[in-house]
């Protein structure tokens, strides 16, 4: 059966300062886990994560929290396999499109993005397309090697309508998408997702493991 996530709208997120637009999501936001553990026999590590989610007409808005037992962040720079480092990702795609966008976050904001109709046909984002995503994480901006132990962090994402060439009216509009975690270079790699992806190995670029993206 097909997953469906509900976005409710928010209209004043965008004039909001970060403390507000945090206890807004909290209160009046609708919060998701990312519990699917797909190649449980390969990967077996399961981080708890979650993820708040609200729209402002305007931008998407979506807070990461994760608790993990490695922490990595070694790329830096726009379009960086931020994947490979502690990492959640977002791919959506509009109604009546066979297009997609892929937005990869690591736990410092670096930012990985792109769209594509096929997994190996992506068009990156530009940096000037990047710099219209505001991105908050609580790890800070400067990267660093693996460290052990346990950790909390969450990384605030706000991701313009306009990239994913789609105009908000009033009226709830439907997308496809998943949401993932992962970290494929750490001590413990994982690769968890919000709707299941059955494939052998772990394959993020599955339209058809796409659950269903209101926004109301």
């Amino acid at each position: 059966m097909e997953k469906t996530l509900h976005v409710p709208y928010i209209p004043d997120l965008d004039s909001l300062n970060t403390d507000e637009i945090f206890n807004r999501l909290e209160c009046n936001g609708v919060r998701y886990s990312i519990g699917e553990l797909n190649w449980k026999e390969l990967y077996p590590y399961h981080p708890l994560t979650t993820f708040t989610i609200a729209h402002s007409g305007n931008r998407l808005y979506v807070n990461f929290f994760v608790r993990c037992n490695y922490l990595r962040a070694m790329n830096f720079a726009n379009n960086s396999p931020v994947y490979e480092d502690s990492s959640v990702l977002l791919f959506l795609q509009p109604e009546n499109t066979e297009e997609y966008w892929n937005f990869e976050f690591n736990c410092i904001g670096a930012i990985k993005a792109s769209h594509r109709t096929t997994r190996n046909r992506p068009i990156p984002l530009t940096d000037a397309e990047i710099s219209t995503i505001g991105v908050l994480p609580s790890c800070g901006r400067r990267p660093f090697r693996e460290v052990e132990g346990l950790f909390t962090w969450d990384l605030l994402a706000a991701i313009p309508l306009g990239l994913l060439e789609i105009q908000y009216s009033g009226k709830p509009i439907e997308l496809k998408g998943n949401f993932y975690k992962c970290a494929s270079g750490t001590s413990q790699p994982h690769y968890l997702s919000w709707t299941p992806v059955k494939t052998p190995t772990p394959d993020f670029h599955r339209p058809e493991s796409f659950g269903k993206i209101i926004l109301e």
